[in-house]
């Protein structure tokens, strides 16, 4: 089972931000990007995809 979750959280599916508190990054979680919130996993996916990061610093009134 832990091996099928893995899997699933690394999938082109999985929402990164559907358990987030945030209600800014709760705003993006239909949105079509793959957002990642700020954490390591964010860092280590992109260097291991050689992919750049793009930062949203985000606002919401």
């Amino acid at each position: 089972m832990k091996e099928f979750l893995e899997r699933e959280r690394y999938s082109e599916t999985y929402n990164w931000l559907y358990h987030e508190k945030s209600p800014y990054l709760q705003q993006h979680v239909k949105n079509p990007v793959n957002w990642f919130p700020w954490s390591a996993e964010a860092f280590t996916k992109a260097k291991r995809e050689g992919k750049p990061l793009m930062v949203s610093v985000g606002y919401s009134s």
